[in-house]
Protein backbone atom coordinates (compact mmCIF):
# COMPACT_ATOMS: atom_id res chain seq x y z
CA UNK A 1 0.00 0.00 0.00
CA UNK A 2 1.25 2.92 -0.90
CA UNK A 3 2.69 5.32 2.04
CA UNK A 4 0.65 8.51 0.95
CA UNK A 5 -2.63 6.49 1.24
CA UNK A 6 -1.54 5.65 4.57
CA UNK A 7 -0.87 8.83 5.79
CA UNK A 8 -4.27 10.12 4.85
CA UNK A 9 -5.54 7.12 6.37
CA UNK A 10 -4.19 7.73 9.84
CA UNK A 11 -5.43 11.71 9.28
CA UNK A 12 -8.12 10.24 8.87
CA UNK A 13 -8.17 8.59 12.15
CA UNK A 14 -7.20 11.07 13.90
CA UNK A 15 -9.18 13.81 12.82
CA UNK A 16 -12.48 11.36 13.24
CA UNK A 17 -12.40 10.58 16.29
CA UNK A 18 -13.11 6.56 15.04
CA UNK A 19 -11.58 3.97 16.97
CA UNK A 20 -10.55 1.64 14.49
CA UNK A 21 -10.19 1.65 10.64
CA UNK A 22 -9.22 -1.55 8.47
CA UNK A 23 -8.98 -1.37 4.49
CA UNK A 24 -8.00 -4.31 2.24
CA UNK A 25 -7.24 -3.36 -1.62
CA UNK A 26 -6.40 -6.85 -2.67
CA UNK A 27 -4.10 -8.69 -1.27
CA UNK A 28 -2.86 -5.96 1.52
CA UNK A 29 -4.91 -4.81 4.50
CA UNK A 30 -3.64 -2.31 6.76
CA UNK A 31 -5.44 -2.08 10.42
CA UNK A 32 -4.82 1.16 12.08
CA UNK A 33 -6.66 1.19 15.92
CA UNK A 34 -6.55 4.33 18.32
CA UNK A 35 -6.83 4.38 21.96
CA UNK A 36 -6.49 6.82 24.80
CA UNK A 37 -4.03 6.74 26.97
CA UNK A 38 -3.89 7.75 30.36
CA UNK A 39 -2.79 11.24 29.83
CA UNK A 40 -5.90 11.63 27.36
CA UNK A 41 -3.69 11.97 24.34
CA UNK A 42 -4.70 10.18 21.37
CA UNK A 43 -2.27 7.16 20.48
CA UNK A 44 -2.56 5.12 17.23
CA UNK A 45 -1.67 1.86 16.79
CA UNK A 46 -1.48 0.47 13.16
CA UNK A 47 -1.15 -3.26 12.01
CA UNK A 48 -0.14 -3.70 8.99
CA UNK A 49 -0.63 -6.80 7.10
CA UNK A 50 0.68 -7.89 3.67
CA UNK A 51 0.00 -10.98 2.24
CA UNK A 52 1.92 -12.31 -1.03
CA UNK A 53 1.99 -16.60 -2.00
CA UNK A 54 0.83 -18.11 1.29
CA UNK A 55 3.33 -15.63 3.50
CA UNK A 56 2.42 -12.98 5.60
CA UNK A 57 4.32 -10.44 7.49
CA UNK A 58 2.48 -8.92 10.60
CA UNK A 59 4.09 -5.60 12.13
CA UNK A 60 1.97 -4.54 15.50
CA UNK A 61 3.27 -2.06 17.98
CA UNK A 62 1.72 -2.95 21.55
CA UNK A 63 -1.86 -1.14 22.12
CA UNK A 64 -2.29 1.00 25.14
CA UNK A 65 -5.42 -0.61 27.40
CA UNK A 66 -6.81 1.82 29.87
CA UNK A 67 -9.64 0.54 31.77
CA UNK A 68 -12.35 3.01 33.16
CA UNK A 69 -12.72 2.95 36.93
CA UNK A 70 -15.67 1.12 37.55
CA UNK A 71 -17.59 3.18 40.22
CA UNK A 72 -19.36 0.57 43.17
CA UNK A 73 -22.46 2.35 44.44
CA UNK A 74 -23.16 1.91 48.06
CA UNK A 75 -26.64 2.33 49.62
CA UNK A 76 -26.55 5.16 51.87
CA UNK A 77 -28.99 6.38 54.88
CA UNK A 78 -30.06 9.73 55.86
CA UNK A 79 -27.10 10.98 57.65
CA UNK A 80 -24.17 8.83 56.47
CA UNK A 81 -20.85 9.82 53.98
CA UNK A 82 -18.64 7.89 52.42
CA UNK A 83 -15.08 9.22 52.80
CA UNK A 84 -13.09 8.81 49.16
CA UNK A 85 -9.71 9.04 48.38
CA UNK A 86 -8.30 12.61 46.70
CA UNK A 87 -5.74 10.76 45.25
CA UNK A 88 -4.20 7.75 43.58
CA UNK A 89 -1.88 5.76 46.07
CA UNK A 90 -1.23 2.84 48.73
CA UNK A 91 -3.71 3.03 51.10
CA UNK A 92 -2.36 2.80 55.36
CA UNK A 93 -4.46 2.36 57.87
CA UNK A 94 -2.30 2.16 60.66
CA UNK A 95 0.48 5.00 61.29
CA UNK A 96 2.91 1.93 61.31
CA UNK A 97 4.26 -1.53 60.85
CA UNK A 98 3.15 -2.22 64.57
CA UNK A 99 0.56 0.19 65.62
CA UNK A 100 -3.00 -0.09 66.33
CA UNK A 101 -5.25 1.48 63.01
CA UNK A 102 -6.50 5.09 63.23
CA UNK A 103 -10.05 3.90 63.00
CA UNK A 104 -12.35 0.39 63.44
CA UNK A 105 -15.41 -0.56 62.62
CA UNK A 106 -18.12 1.45 65.45
CA UNK A 107 -15.78 3.61 67.00
CA UNK A 108 -16.70 7.17 66.91
CA UNK A 109 -14.76 9.86 65.13
CA UNK A 110 -14.74 13.64 65.52
CA UNK A 111 -14.42 16.19 62.79
CA UNK A 112 -10.72 16.54 61.77
CA UNK A 113 -9.54 13.18 63.29
CA UNK A 114 -7.11 11.14 61.18
CA UNK A 115 -8.96 8.16 59.49
CA UNK A 116 -5.59 6.56 57.33
CA UNK A 117 -2.85 7.83 54.96
CA UNK A 118 -2.57 7.43 51.45
CA UNK A 119 1.14 7.74 50.48
CA UNK A 120 1.54 9.06 46.66
CA UNK A 121 4.99 9.58 45.09
CA UNK A 122 6.24 8.84 49.14
CA UNK A 123 4.24 11.73 50.23
CA UNK A 124 2.30 10.23 53.15
CA UNK A 125 -1.23 12.02 52.86
CA UNK A 126 -3.33 11.98 55.84
CA UNK A 127 -7.21 11.36 55.04
CA UNK A 128 -9.01 13.01 57.82
CA UNK A 129 -12.75 13.32 58.69
CA UNK A 130 -14.94 15.75 57.61
CA UNK A 131 -17.80 15.30 60.26
CA UNK A 132 -18.00 13.52 62.91
CA UNK A 133 -20.04 9.93 63.24
CA UNK A 134 -19.17 6.41 63.59
CA UNK A 135 -17.43 4.23 61.70
CA UNK A 136 -19.85 1.79 59.55
CA UNK A 137 -17.55 0.34 57.31
CA UNK A 138 -13.63 -0.08 56.00
CA UNK A 139 -13.77 -0.65 52.59
CA UNK A 140 -10.55 -1.06 51.87
CA UNK A 141 -7.43 -3.18 53.30
CA UNK A 142 -4.20 -1.95 55.19
CA UNK A 143 -1.44 -1.53 51.82
CA UNK A 144 -3.96 -1.75 48.97
CA UNK A 145 -3.48 0.58 46.53
CA UNK A 146 -6.75 2.95 45.99
CA UNK A 147 -7.58 5.20 42.76
CA UNK A 148 -9.08 8.49 43.02
CA UNK A 149 -12.62 8.60 44.23
CA UNK A 150 -12.41 5.52 45.30
CA UNK A 151 -14.67 4.59 48.72
CA UNK A 152 -12.25 4.46 51.81
CA UNK A 153 -14.63 4.54 54.87
CA UNK A 154 -18.63 5.16 55.79
CA UNK A 155 -19.14 7.22 58.47
CA UNK A 156 -22.68 8.05 60.05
Amino acid sequence: MDIRKLKKLITLVEVSGIAELEVSDGEESVRIIRTIDYTGHSVLNKTNTTQRTQKSVHRTEAPTVVTPIQKRSYPLEVGTYIVRSPMVGTIYLTPSANASAFVEVGQKVHSGDTLCIVEAMKMMNHIEAEKSGIVKAILVENGQPVEFDEPLLIIE
